[in-house]
């Protein structure tokens, strides 16, 4: 079985150049679009807004402005393409990410040492991403519906853990938020990005090597382009897909330690949302709905892409405007893809 190679089948001989031009595209096709996002964002004019410095898009504070607040997003963008790849979604990755946020402030404010924090919120997002997996996977309830479920089960104890009539668990009635809270998501360390974009960068670079050198990012694709396939070849596709969702539970729990620490306290909604635009940063990047098909790396750009959008339109582009900009960039991009795939299956 050569699952990982089928494409190679649609590959005409009589048309190499064709062949390497359609190929170029389908691999590259999200760089150019990070370039032209850049582009337009650079020569517009930015001056109305503080951020931006004498109105320039590319600028060192700027960039990296951007890719601080990109640390939650870049996180979690590896662990959903594999678990999309497979052929399966998971809808609380918000609700995981602010229930992560709020455990880690709550240790943290409550005297736990850094890295015990870390460690307890990182199990905590294991059994809250394995809890999905053994709905799907031992329950056997549809992936949208179990992750409904967990959408709501997770930021229900989200809001429980914040005590009646505080809003999140921050420094106020006597307690305090220790010195090095905010270290790990706003502190510069290396090219003044923070310790949080850092790790983005080495969980990105770990699961580009999973998907290409690993069983279990062979699995997944194996899984996500045909399953029944999949089980007859001997894989265990059971354990591929709980292993994936427990993968994806840790890459929100870091999420959600990210973006608490760059907000200095735990809001049980701090990952509102958040399941929208891993799905968009997903398919950005060129990753099958259906499953079967999708790269790690092209994720980690397109959810580059959807944040600088996001900032540069903030004076660009009037509030109830930016999502349909958004939208249409992503349609842009997704439309290319397609195309660009429907010649090269033609062949």
């Amino acid at each position: 079985m050569n699952l990982m190679s089928q494409h190679s089948s649609f590959v005409d001989p009589s048309n190499p150049r064709g062949n390497k031009v359609s190929a170029f595209l389908r691999t590259y096709y999200i760089y150019f679009v990070l370039v032209l996002v850049v582009t337009v964002l650079s020569v517009a004019n930015l001056d109305r807004f503080d951020l931006f410095e004498r109105g320039n898009f590319l600028n060192q504070r700027n960039i990296i402005h951007i890719l601080r607040i990109s640390a939650p997003l870049l996180t979690l963008a590896g662990a959903f393409t594999l678990l999309m790849v497979s052929g399966y979604i998971d809808l609380s990755v918000g609700s995981t990410m602010s229930l992560s946020a709020v455990v880690y402030a709550l240790l943290a404010i409550n005297g736990v040492p850094f890295f015990a924090a870390f460690a307890i919120t990182l199990v905590v997002g294991f059994g809250l991403g394995a809890f999905n997996g053994f709905l799907v996977v031992r329950l056997k309830i549809t992936p949208v519906i179990a992750t409904l479920i967990t959408l709501s089960l997770y930021k229900g104890i989200a809001l429980l853990l914040v005590q009646d009539g505080v809003s999140a668990i921050k420094s106020g009635g006597g307690l305090k938020m220790p010195e090095w809270f905010n270290f790990y998501g706003r502190e510069g360390v290396l090219l003044g990005l923070s310790s949080a974009f850092w790790v983005a960068v080495v969980v990105t670079l770990a699961l580009v090597i999973v998907q290409n050198r690993s069983l279990l990012g062979k699995y997944a694709a194996a899984t996500g382009g045909n399953p029944m396939a999949a089980k007859l070849s001997g894989i265990n596709t059971k354990k591929t897909i709980f292993s994936l969702y427990a993968v994806v539970g840790v890459a929100a729990a870091l999420a959600g330690i990210a973006r608490s620490s760059f907000m200095s306290l735990g809001d049980p909604l701090s990952g509102d949302g958040m399941e929208l635009s891993a799905i968009l940063v997903v398919l950005l990047g060129g990753t099958a709905f259906s499953g079967g098909e999708g790269r790690v790396l092209r994720s980690f750009i397109g959810a580059l892409i959807i944040m600088a959008l996001t900032v540069g339109m903030l004076t660009l582009v009037p509030a109830y405007y930016q999502t349909l900009v958004i939208g249409t960039t992503l349609l842009a991009a997704a439309a290319s893809n397609h195309l660009v795939s429907r010649k090269e299956s033609a062949q």
